[in-house]
């Protein structure tokens, strides 16, 4: 028989996972050092993206209009009217897929800021006693394999994502949660790369351990991100916070404390 009690233990999980994202905050703001160390490349990213979403918006009714090239013939009411969801689909796409490739750029950018504020998490609640040493060119080339693949499936997902946006009633309430689910999961599994690269650990194994049973706990995690993401200037000021939350989620899915580590007296 099914548990009566999993549907509430996966809403519970859900929850915990959201919550890992304040945690991670709140060990931000209350170590300095890690707030600095993650800004910086947060910051150059951000720069990057607003300036090539500033050229989008530039030339987004002359996109429109070619993506509805099907249309040139209609009534000047429709043909406008399908531009306008179509800039507005455009728009949502780009920023899909900016969110999510925002992530992999700027953990590209700042590697050896992020690598430090996980180390100092994972320092914070004992340590990791089997922890891989990497060199920075193979940590970096490892890094940017796993960064490729993970947008190219976050370009895989966005497309279709993009295209169901056209349904009436069903593109503006069930695609922007799908969005956010599927937004979330390749988000969790981006942020986890450095607690999980210092164990040794790759995608492959990311996936693994995030999925399954700590798939609600992976998806309440990822959705705090992304819903925070969306927020101006969010992507930018929360990703040292990101990090540190996402260290917390690959202890908790490797059934690692993450209660505050205490040294017992002599």
């Amino acid at each position: 028989m099914d548990d009566p009690n999993r549907p509430l233990s996966a809403v519970r999980q859900f929850a915990t996972g959201a919550a890992l994202l304040g945690r991670g905050l709140g060990l931000v703001l209350r170590h300095p050092r890690m707030l600095g160390l993650g800004l910086l490349p947060a910051l150059i990213s951000g720069a990057l993206y607003t300036a090539g979403l500033v050229v989008l918006i530039r030339f987004l009714p002359d996109l429109s209009a070619k993506v509805t090239w099907f249309a040139d013939g209609w009534g000047g009411f429709w043909r406008d009217f399908v531009e306008v969801l179509a800039g507005a689909g455009l728009l949502g796409l780009a920023l899909l897929l900016g969110i999510l490739t925002f992530t992999a750029v700027t953990l590209l950018i700042g590697d050896p800021f992020y690598e430090k504020i996980s180390e100092l998490v994972e320092d914070r609640f004992g340590g990791v006693p089997d922890a891989v040493e990497v060199g920075f060119w193979r940590a970096l080339r490892r890094s940017l394999a796993d960064s490729l693949r993970l947008i190219g499936l976050s370009v895989l997902a966005g497309i279709p994502l993009f295209l169901l946006g056209f349904l009436p009633v069903v593109g503006q309430t069930v695609v922007p949660v799908l969005a956010g689910a599927v937004g979330g999961r390749l988000l969790a599994l981006e942020l986890t790369g450095v607690p999980f690269q210092r164990r040794g650990q790759r995608l492959r194994h990311r996936r693994a351990v995030l999925g399954g049973k700590n798939t609600p706990l992976t998806l309440g995690f990822g959705a705090a991100v992304f819903c925070a993401f969306l927020v101006p200037l969010g992507a930018i000021l929360l990703m040292p916070a990101a990090i540190a939350g996402a260290t917390l989620l690959a202890r908790c899915a490797l059934g690692k404390p993450i209660e505050v580590a205490t040294v017992r007296p002599r």
